[in-house]
């Protein structure tokens, strides 16, 4: 019986934190060496990452029945509507809690560079924004996966010849089958990278070490629970799955998320989960590959968050226009993100290269905190089997029974 115990991959998990948090506390220099661990890890998904993108977009779009020709308008609005009110309630709660007030920068200027978008002020410019699209299209390889899939997809599902259409398909569905052999096998090496990713943290930074910034990590958990109450608890009820009950549908998932730092690690978990919940198997496949891009809800309150922090520690008061503005810039240059680990902070220096009315002399500070913003991506991927439960209600394509049995 206890070795049947200890091959359950969440008790491994918590072995692996436990682990880590006593090494952090009682050898910090050693453990501060095990960041290797969790880094190698999400490397390696990494560069499994665009594979699994095209293989599962391609399949996803391939896969549609007539009946759902009209998914992919109801994705984007779906997904736009999403960026808009996590923008929107981070920067209400960001506003209304000061979490830069009394916080004084120490950090040299970091002479990052300034990208030339055309804005000299708080304005916003649509020639800007069509620069900044243009851009992340150009330098962001995963959005161009993403769209050789989406396209790859679309010439399989209108193809001529019936018979090499399915060939086409099985073939996609055999190389998916494949890749997530690949990952379950590299999945088995989850708990190392947690106990390097805990151990690294407690052993760099400390309990006291992050003392002037734990009011921003405060507030963005606050914003981000917020969002998971206030928008995904309603739409997950009103799709016919309770929000706790689908918390512990994925608790392994979420866990696995939550200590190795890498979302991408969780998809095939999350696919496979999500089915069981009744929501059809390609509509799956697109709404949760194409939403680690385009529904990063956490990411997004990171990015207001972060930047009202930023120009409240330099003293700097925004009118509600310059709001307005920052809001607006916020949701162009979020189509940029990504769920790559790191991909937010940059997405941040993109934004305030733009909105001009914040310094980037201060972002350094929050390079300090990154690994533990657990609440971004928890709330990224829990908004993302929200939005996979909602689009299929609404697309008429959710088992009702069978996510009742779930």
């Amino acid at each position: 019986m206890p070795l049947r115990l200890l091959r359950n991959p969440t008790l491994q998990l918590l072995i692996a934190i436990v682990c880590g948090v006593l090494l952090g506390a009682f050898d910090p220099l050693l453990a501060v060496d095990m960041k290797p661990l969790s880094d190698g890890f999400i490397r390696v998904i990494g560069w499994l990452m665009p594979f699994m993108m095209f293989l599962l977009i391609a399949s996803g779009v391939a896969g549609l029945q007539v009946r759902q020709r009209g998914l992919g308008l109801k994705v984007l609005i779906y997904f736009q509507t999403m960026a808009l009110l996590s923008l929107s309630l981070a920067c209400l709660m960001a506003d209304a809690l000061h979490p830069g007030n009394g916080v004084a920068s120490n950090t040299p200027n970091l002479s990052l560079p300034l990208i030339d978008a055309g804005i000299n002020s708080g304005e916003f410019s649509w020639s800007a924004a069509e620069a900044v699209i243009t851009r992340a299209l150009a330098q962001n390889p995963i959005l161009q996966i993403m769209l050789a899939g989406l396209l790859t997809g679309a010439l399989i599902a209108r193809a001529r010849g019936q018979r090499h259409a399915d060939a086409l398909r099985a073939w996609l569905e055999k190389a998916v089958g494949l890749l997530f052999s690949v990952l379950r096998l590299i999945l088995r090496f989850a708990p190392l990278a947690a106990f390097g990713a805990i151990a690294f943290t407690i052993g760099r930074f400390g309990p006291a070490s992050a003392l002037p910034l734990l009011k921003f990590v405060a507030v963005m958990y606050v914003a981000s629970a917020a969002f998971v109450l206030l928008i995904l608890a309603p739409i997950a009820q009103a799709s016919g799955a309770p929000l706790w009950r689908l918390v512990m549908h994925l608790k392994d998932e979420l866990l696995l998320v939550t200590f190795t730092g890498s979302s991408v690690a969780a998809l095939p978990g999350l696919i496979e989960k999500m089915q069981t919940l009744g929501c059809d198997r390609q509509l799956t496949r697109l709404v949760l590959t194409t939403g680690y891009t385009f529904n990063l809800s956490g990411s997004n309150i990171y990015l207001i968050t972060a930047a009202l922090f930023l120009a409240q520690m330099s003293g700097i008061e925004l009118t509600a226009s310059e709001l307005l503005t920052l809001l607006l810039i916020s949701l162009v240059t979020s189509l940029g993100s990504t769920s790559m680990a790191g991909s937010a902070f940059f997405t941040l220096i993109a934004t305030l290269n733009l909105f001009h009315l914040v310094p980037l002399e201060g972002v350094g500070l929050l390079l300090g905190v990154e690994r533990l913003m657990k609440c971004r991506v928890l709330t990224n991927v829990l908004g993302n089997c929200v939005a996979c439960l909602a689009i299929a209600r609404w697309q008429n394509a959710l088992a009702l029974d069978t996510a009742r049995r779930a």
